[in-house]
């Protein structure tokens, strides 16, 4: 409730500021200085036994990136409550976040600078991503000239929250500093193609980058999927990071923008805000919803890029509306098949044994974790803490402490609480779920299709092997080739083209055949 009220008291929408242009998405950098502020207040009125802390992580939003003004190292030394530390500490007041989609310029032309989308993706582990904390600062720079000048420092969200804590500047770690497209994953060291193509004198501003364990000073509502890995191949879709917990392994991830905002808005317009309203309908609505299914993108979606609603009867055809219970099942059975289906090309597979992991708040609503499980056909486990964020961030704190002496992470979480079972599937879930494609084509000057086929083998607890295949060809155009499933015993399909510079959405179906590839066997392995 203390963050609502300051959503409220910064005239945000759940702690954002949509712009006009529904691509530009901002947050005040002063409301989470108060709302840190709030809860250590709160802390020392609980009593809170300060003295007693040995060390300190946070969790929050990745790609935010703060702007320090000229001389804000030395107000952070001597931070005084009764000074404006917005005038104080900020060139910039409002900060980018990750749901801004408003720098596909700069991601072009970086991806220019470093010879295509293909070359930078294999520097950094992504190619150009408008919310990627590099692509920000060059829209800047250019766009607002001024309070780029008045910059001495630029930071992510994690080392601003620690720069408060420090009263200095925290260093960006090798984890979350490989979300910005300048990252070199492999060397761990700002990519001076990257940096020059940015901004000038840009390693002066960012800093070193540290490793994620390093001791510096002893909000999120995407839809995200992890995958651990070894020998990480980057592709055009989704995202490698360095691995904040082993400096010899590598993280893949997709993220989803129309998460649990988008859920949150359909429970409000179908369910009267109710939850149990919302549970009640996914219950009694059938698996594969009669064939009805929706795409949801409030706003423009990371994967694939695009936007708008799209809602599709048992005859494949598009319709404007469907009756509250339908629309309920319909946006929850889409997201998840979009997260298996794009899982999929990054490297997952679905095999006896496989089980999925279910975190965050939506994690404790069985009815959406039942859903999850039919449509990935696997067990879905849960821990006893939707707030799953807090409960890492002190293992990583804890790990910080220990890593200097050799400890890895997995000793840290060795007798942590086994995750419980908490759904399996319907027995006909893997016979309702049939495939279909949904192609996205972005105007773009580089054009490349990748298919990912990955074997996994789950076995009990954290361990996973992952043997990978990917081949990749080079066109003239950038299309991104996305699998949805669908509730039809029938291959259907349809195809979203979106046009950044025109901002047009068109859509067609088609049928399509699906073969398989046989797969090179790589050993990775994945928790």
């Amino acid at each position: 409730m203390l963050f609502v009220y300051l959503f409220v008291l910064a005239r945000t929408q759940g702690g954002v500021h949509i712009h006009t242009d529904r691509l530009t998405v901002t947050s005040p950098v002063l409301m989470w200085v108060q709302a840190l502020d709030l809860l250590l207040d709160k802390m020392k009125r609980a009593a809170f036994d300060f003295a007693g802390v040995r060390a300190l992580s946070g969790s929050g939003q990745q790609h935010g990136s703060v702007f320090w003004r000229t001389g804000a190292s030395e107000t952070l030394k001597h931070l005084d409550p009764d000074h404006n530390l917005e005038q104080l500490l900020f060139s910039v007041s409002d900060s980018p976040v990750w749901m801004d989609s408003s720098s596909s310029k700069q991601c072009l032309d970086l991806e220019a600078a470093a010879g295509g989308a293909e070359r930078l993706a294999e520097i950094t582990g992504s190619r150009g991503y408008e919310r990627f904390t590099g692509n920000q600062i060059a829209k800047l720079r250019q766009t607002r000239p001024d309070e780029f000048m008045d910059t001495e420092r630029i930071s992510l969200v994690s080392s601003f929250a620690a720069s408060l804590f420090l009263g200095g500047y925290a260093a960006i770690d090798y984890s979350d500093g490989s979300g910005m497209n300048l990252l070199d994953i492999r060397t761990r060291n700002w990519s001076q193609i990257c940096l020059e193509a940015t901004a000038p004198h840009l390693d002066q501003l960012l800093g070193a980058a540290l490793p994620s364990t390093s001791v510096l000073v002893s909000l999120g509502t995407s839809d995200t999927v992890f995958l651990w890995v070894q020998n990480p191949r980057p592709a055009l879709e989704g995202h490698v990071f360095c691995s904040p917990v082993d400096q010899e392994a590598f993280m893949a991830l997709l993220c989803f923008k129309n998460g649990s905002l988008t859920r949150e808005h359909i429970s409000n317009e179908c369910a009267g805000g109710s939850w149990e309203v919302f549970s009640a309908m996914l219950r009694e609505t059938p698996l594969g919803n009669d064939g009805n299914i929706g795409f949801y993108f409030d706003t423009m979606e990371i994967t694939p890029p695009a936007v708008g609603i799209h809602r599709f009867d048992s005859e494949d055809s598009e319709v404007s509306s469907f009756s509250p219970q339908v629309e309920v099942r319909a946006l929850v059975e889409g997201q998840f098949l979009s997260r298996r289906l794009h899982a999929e090309r990054l490297g997952y597979s679905i095999l006896p044994g496989t089980r999925v992991l279910a975190t965050g708040g939506a994690s404790s609503n069985k009815e959406i974790l039942q859903v999850l499980s039919d449509v990935f056909n696997a067990p879905v486990y849960t821990i006893d803490l939707s707030d799953s964020a807090c409960l890492g961030s002190a293992y990583r704190a804890l790990h910080g402490l220990l890593a200097e002496s050799g400890v890895s992470f997995l000793d840290v979480v060795k007798n942590a609480p086994e995750p419980q079972r908490t759904t399996t599937p319907h027995p006909s879930a893997k016979q309702v779920h049939t495939h279909t494609h949904i192609h996205t084509h972005t105007h773009t000057h580089t054009h490349t299709h990748t298919r990912t086929h990955t074997h996994t083998d789950t076995h009990a607890h954290r361990h996973t092997d992952t043997q990978t295949h990917t081949h990749t060809h080079t066109h003239a155009h950038r299309h991104t080739h996305t699998d949805t499933h669908r509730h039809r015993n029938k291959i259907t399909a349809r195809k979203v083209q979106n046009c950044h510079k025109k901002r047009k959405l068109t859509t067609r179906k088609c049928k399509i055949s699906l073969k398989r590839s046989k797969i090179n066997a790589e050993t990775t392995k994945s928790p």
